[in-house]
């Protein structure tokens, strides 16, 4: 069973306008001392609000600092200046019980079968050891791995590695995912066909979603909105309301509606990524 075939009724794009989940105020993060002439500035104070249930996707050249604005969200690094509150709790560390990752490279360890794999974070989260069996199956079986419970990570393939590492994600149950690039390895029709399942899981669960991505397609397949990062240092560009429910239909990718959002991006970005290049925009 899918994630898709749990799914049993749409969702409108939520109101970021409305009650927010995760609030970044004015985030720098800099790297070296003043001065040295290592010294590097991923961000630039960026602001933004994520609204409970929306799927908010991060784009941006690469090293714009979208992978360490996450982190920040994650707790799992503090910004050089501003903050980030989570339902009004300012992050200074991580939230295990509020948010869970999922990363681009796997992380499950190999000598661990999958359903340890996903067991694994519930007991970092210190839930109880007779409800780890019965949450880890129940994410499995959201993700089409029940069957494979019992076999290792090298017995997968990179698409099912990742269903793992969402699986032992929603195990968590937790209200915010965190995702960074966690189909970029992965070849384009699997990815596709995973972020169906991202978007039905979405529409099912309501779960609040920062997905970090290279591709303007998939950030406009997946979001609700689209923040557009400047080159470094990184600076929130633009966001773009993309203004279609989840999940999203297979007719959608090929929409003229999404070929219009996926040019717009790509012009936001075009001179950014040739700056990352050292180049000049012709």
């Amino acid at each position: 069973m899918s994630i898709g075939e749990l799914s049993k009724s749409g969702r409108h794009p939520p109101d970021a306008r409305g009650s927010a989940a995760i609030t970044v105020t004015g985030v720098s993060q800099v790297y070296g001392a003043e001065g040295d002439p290592r010294r590097v500035v991923a961000l630039d104070r960026a602001s933004l609000e994520v609204a409970r249930g929306e799927l908010l996707c991060l784009i941006g050249p690469s090293g714009c600092g979208k992978s360490t604005l996450l982190n920040v969200i994650g707790g799992l690094a503090s910004p050089s200046e501003g903050e980030v509150t989570i339902d009004g709790e300012k992050v200074a560390a991580p939230l295990p019980k509020k948010v869970a990752y999922v990363f681009q490279e796997s992380a499950l360890f190999p000598w661990r079968t999958v359903i340890d794999n996903v067991k694994l974070g519930m007991a970092f989260q210190g839930v109880a050891r007779g409800e780890r069996d019965s949450r880890a199956h129940e994410a499995l079986v959201a993700v089409g791995l029940a069957e494979f419970a019992d076999h290792y990570p090298g017995q997968l393939s990179g698409g099912m590695k990742q269903r793992a590492q969402l699986a032992r994600a929603l195990g968590l149950k937790t209200d915010i995912l965190l995702m960074d690039e966690p189909f970029a390895s992965l070849d384009e029709q699997t990815r596709m066909v995973l972020g169906e399942d991202l978007s039905e899981l979405l529409a099912r669960t309501g779960k609040t979603i920062v997905f970090v991505t290279h591709s303007l397609i998939e950030a406009v397949f997946l979001a609700d909105r689209v923040a557009v990062f400047s080159a470094r240092p990184g600076r929130i560009k633009e966001v773009i309301a993309v203004e279609e429910g989840h999940p999203r239909s297979r007719s959608f990718m090929t929409s003229d509606k999404l070929g219009r959002l996926r040019n717009r991006l790509y012009e936001l970005l075009h001179d950014e990524i040739r700056k990352t290049m050292g180049e000049r925009a012709p």
